[in-house]
């Protein structure tokens, strides 16, 4: 049986994303088949079809790594953290990665959740250790990651802040629920935060922007705070002065989601399940979609997620 995706034909600009018929995948021991009615695009789709960021062995060459559908055997609504294939109509999912849809969310709500949930949680919580009454920042506040993490770390209890692009931008993030958001083409994020601190700075720091930006955010961590980097826009490369995490006990860590194990990306997803999947049929997190395009316009979806002019999620549509 043949179904409808969109494939990588080559690496390259959004062009290379081409509508295509592909077989419908069958499903392995553990995993789960969904028709799919939504995926969210994510800036690791943009850097696979660059050629950037290589399909773990075994997953689909497709793009797309968050989906929400119906459960081909039972109908059950749900929403998947994948590692690939999520463009397309059907997709298969490690049951252990599944999760339902919330109560009151639709399939669009539901698809923009898994990514950027699941890194939030595995980053913020497991590996810096976020407790509740702890001040926290991230950077690039209005990306899909950023509006997860500022909505996430205020429903449990955090004062947050956030750096962010433009005027609106900041806006945005304190609607979420930052305390104070910065404009970093305006304001030095450093001293706004030390100001908004009393001197004393965050206990953790949510970082995608690397380079530069990493001598700045030691300077404006707090004694024993943990900066956690998930990707670095602004280059793998900075210098730090060891003498300052030594002397206040900083710690700094890393990760990448996609090639852990099923089991690791399980027990992420019983965390949530436990402890936000409440707080967003509560309302207490809202998902934040910026735009949809049907799958066909998958192309244009990725325009728009290079133009950064967005502030949260893109969806496809089926």
């Amino acid at each position: 049986m043949a179904m409808r995706a969109v494939e990588i034909t080559q690496p390259g600009g959004p062009e290379v994303l081409k509508p295509a018929e592909r077989p419908v995948p069958v499903p392995r021991e553990n995993e789960i088949l969904i028709k799919v009615a939504a995926a969210g695009v994510n800036r690791p789709d943009v850097l696979q079809r660059m050629g950037m960021y290589p399909v773990p062995p075994g997953a689909s060459d497709l793009p797309g790594l968050e989906i929400a559908g119906e459960v081909v055997d039972t109908g059950e609504k749900v929403c998947a953290l994948v590692a690939g294939g999520g463009y397309a109509e059907y997709c298969v999912a490690p049951r252990a990665q599944v999760l339902p849809v919330p109560k009151g969310l639709t399939m669009i709500q539901a698809a923009s959740l898994p990514e950027t949930f699941f890194t939030v949680w595995s980053n913020v919580y497991d590996r810096a250790r976020l407790a509740a009454g702890e001040s926290f920042l991230v950077q690039g506040g209005s990306s899909g990651i950023g509006v997860t993490a500022i909505q996430m770390a205020a429903a449990t209890g955090n004062r947050v802040f956030a750096t962010a692009g433009s005027d609106d931008k900041v806006a945005a993030c304190v609607r979420l629920g930052a305390a104070e958001a910065f404009n970093y083409k305006s304001q030095d994020f450093e001293k706004e935060i030390l100001r908004a601190t009393g001197g004393k700075g965050v206990n953790v720091i949510l970082d995608m922007v690397g380079g530069d930006y990493v001598p700045r955010e030691l300077k404006c961590l707090a004694d024993d705070g943990r900066l956690v980097f998930i990707a670095y826009l602004r280059g793998p490369k900075a210098e730090i002065n060891i003498d300052a995490v030594m002397r206040r006990r900083l710690t700094i860590s890393g990760s990448t989601l996609r090639p852990r194990p099923v089991e690791f990306k399980g027990a992420i997803a019983r965390s949530l399940r436990d402890k936000i999947w409440p707080l967003i049929e509560a309302g207490k997190i809202k998902p934040e979609i910026y735009k949809t395009f049907p799958l066909e316009q998958a192309a244009e979806a990725h325009r728009l997620m290079e133009s950064s002019q967005h502030i949260g999620k893109i969806v496809l549509t089926l």
